[in-house]
């Protein structure tokens, strides 16, 4: 099951609709989910059973626009609707314990001004037991690659591959060197290639500023993979620089991957 996390903004739409893509090329079934308070899930009497009603038609409305946009795109993908009870970052990694991706916006209506990412797609990327999409843009003409930063995380590494299988893709693997790099970082690359023979992968070592050469290397690509952490991440951080940069500033479908988290 994919999960995509909607709230009425069209970046959350434009998710649904990648969700959608993503759930026919799997063969999965697509849940689009709205997070709300739960007292106005529960609310059916008293003082605030009016506001609690509006505040739910206001949900199945955002839903059914998502639904309608995921439809768009692939109307033969099996979809289902809910509501979340609770914080939506709670709610939403609650829900993705079932889910093979977690698909989110880039931000929502309730964004601040000048942030560049919302809370609930920063909140849930590192943090969910599967991989995190966030769709911060779609680039109208997308070229046939995947694109993957190439670090210590295997899972990572199989994530893309198979990304780039399921799209019948190129696969661009970027390592930028440092100096306290994992030395078996390339290694792994390689035994990631053997498991996966069918996939057309291009190799590009380099130096330079790991997120900005990222960035740049995903710009057009169909999907932008990264641990959630990467080797110079301080202890105890979920995500590292590259990642929390890459959230920000990436320009297309970012895909983030825990250590263990290659999709199930």
């Amino acid at each position: 099951m994919i999960l995509a996390g909607v709230d009425g903004s069209h970046a959350a739409r434009e998710a649904a609709a990648w969700a959608a893509r993503e759930a026919g090329l799997r063969g999965a079934d697509l849940t689009v989910a709205y997070a709300m308070p739960r007292w106005a899930c529960e609310t059916d009497s008293g003082r605030y059973s009016e506001v609690a009603a509006w505040m739910r038609q206001s949900a199945t409305e955002v839903l059914e626009a998502a639904a309608e946009r995921a439809r768009q795109e692939r109307p033969e993908v099996s979809l289902t609707s809910r509501y979340l009870p609770g914080d939506p970052r709670t709610a939403l990694i609650r829900a993705a314990a079932d889910a093979e991706l977690l698909v989110v916006g880039n931000h929502g209506v309730g964004g601040v001004r000048g942030l560049l990412i919302g809370s609930v797609a920063y909140g849930v990327a590192g943090h969910a037991p599967c991989p995190v999409v966030v769709v911060r843009g779609l680039p109208r003409e997308a070229r046939n690659e995947v694109v993957v930063g190439v670090s210590g995380n295997v899972a990572a590494l199989e994530f893309a591959f198979a990304e780039a299988a399921l799209r019948d893709a190129r696969l661009l693997a970027v390592h930028v060197r440092a100096e306290d790099e994992p030395p078996d970082a390339l290694k792994l690359l390689a035994e990631s290639r053997e498991r996966h023979l069918g996939v057309a992968v291009v190799e590009q070592v380099v130096d330079g500023d790991p997120a900005t050469v990222l960035r740049e290397a995903g710009t057009g690509a169909e999907l932008l993979v990264v641990g959630s952490r990467g080797h110079g991440a301080v202890a105890g951080m979920v995500l590292g620089s590259v990642s929390q940069a890459l959230l920000h500033h990436a320009s297309c479908p970012l895909a983030v991957v825990g250590p263990s988290e290659a999709g199930r």
